[in-house]
């Protein structure tokens, strides 16, 4: 017989919008949902949208001072709080102070942080935590109730790439990234799908609640492997550009030998190494200043085991 993970009912869930300011769709769905947020409510849970980056919201700008998605680690966090801290530093503290503190019994249960990207990535969640059943089984049932609309797993476990997330602060993290769509634009159809995205994750917490147990699944997820930054010349400055033949195929195996980028003066340069690869974030626009042409990802399968609430 299958061991049964029993987990405590989820209670408290925020729904975090603007943690860039330009990426347009959560900061218009959390606004709506901040006025009418009917479609969000369920039976028994606590679900709170919030604009996290209103300054940056204000500006439809990625961020004021640093980027909110990267400074949730403990040293931020504990800094004393003064004018001199950079803006999203501050904010992170409130945040934190909102539904933390992180690594806490009283942080938020569930925090779902909205992203767009301006790479081909279509419905994408963004895990950190591979051996967590729940979450495995979240995502197993979004990917589900989407088909055939494919979503995507980027799992961002590393040893080295520490991210320290907006949503880090919640016992379980969930981000959600849809694309295209350039910054400081609307699509009705990316809209569409991240509310889906959203609508899904919540009635999954609700079965979860009332009881449901969820028998033993798996998920295929593409697990950073590293990040590959633009060819550049002596000066620092992008020298190559991505070849026409990656460009918009997140996703897609990229082999040893294929194009990757292309110069002014067609100089072509491929993938090196001797193994497949599956590129996300290709050609991002924000992170030309990471110094990030795409990340180059291998493709794996996670398991959860059966689990349920511990109410039944």
């Amino acid at each position: 017989m299958t061991s049964c993970v029993a987990e405590e009912p989820i209670k408290k869930i925020a729904i975090f919008g603007g943690t860039h300011g330009n990426e347009l769709t959560g900061v218009f769905l959390v606004t709506h949902w901040l006025k009418n947020g009917a479609e969000i409510q369920r039976k028994g849970l606590e679900v709170k949208p919030f604009i996290t980056n209103p300054r940056a919201v204000e500006k439809c700008a990625r961020y004021i001072d640093c980027d909110l998605n990267r400074v949730f680690n403990l040293e931020n966090l504990s800094k004393e709080l003064s004018e001199d801290l950079p803006y999203e530093v501050r904010r992170a503290q409130e945040i934190n102070d909102l539904f933390g503190p992180k690594n806490s019994d009283n942080s938020y249960d569930v925090v779902f942080d909205l992203h767009n990207t301006t790479s081909n990535m279509g419905c994408t969640l963004i895990l950190e935590d591979s051996r967590n059943d729940f979450l495995i089984q979240m995502f197993h049932y979004i990917k589900t109730s989407l088909a055939p609309l494919p979503c995507y797993v980027y799992l961002i476990e590393h040893p080295s790439l520490k991210y320290s997330t907006t949503r880090s602060i919640a016992k379980y993290p969930v981000g959600i990234e849809v694309g295209p769509q350039p910054q400081g634009v609307l699509r009705a159809d990316i809209l569409d799908q991240m509310r889906r995205m959203i609508r899904h994750a919540l009635d999954f917490i609700h079965h979860f609640n009332e009881g449901k147990e969820f028998p033993p699944c798996a998920i295929e997820v593409y697990k950073i492997m590293e990040k590959v930054d633009y060819p550049r010349n002596e000066s620092g400055e992008v020298a190559a550009v991505i070849h026409p033949s990656l460009q918009d195929q997140d996703w897609k195996p990229l082999n040893p030998g294929d194009p990757v980028f292309v110069s002014l003066d067609g100089k072509i340069i491929t993938l090196g190494g001797d193994c497949t690869v599956y590129p996300v974030f290709v050609n991002e626009a924000a992170y030309y200043e990471k110094k990030e042409a795409f990340a180059k990802t291998t493709k794996l399968t996670l398991n959860a085991k059966s689990i349920r609430s511990t109410l039944h």
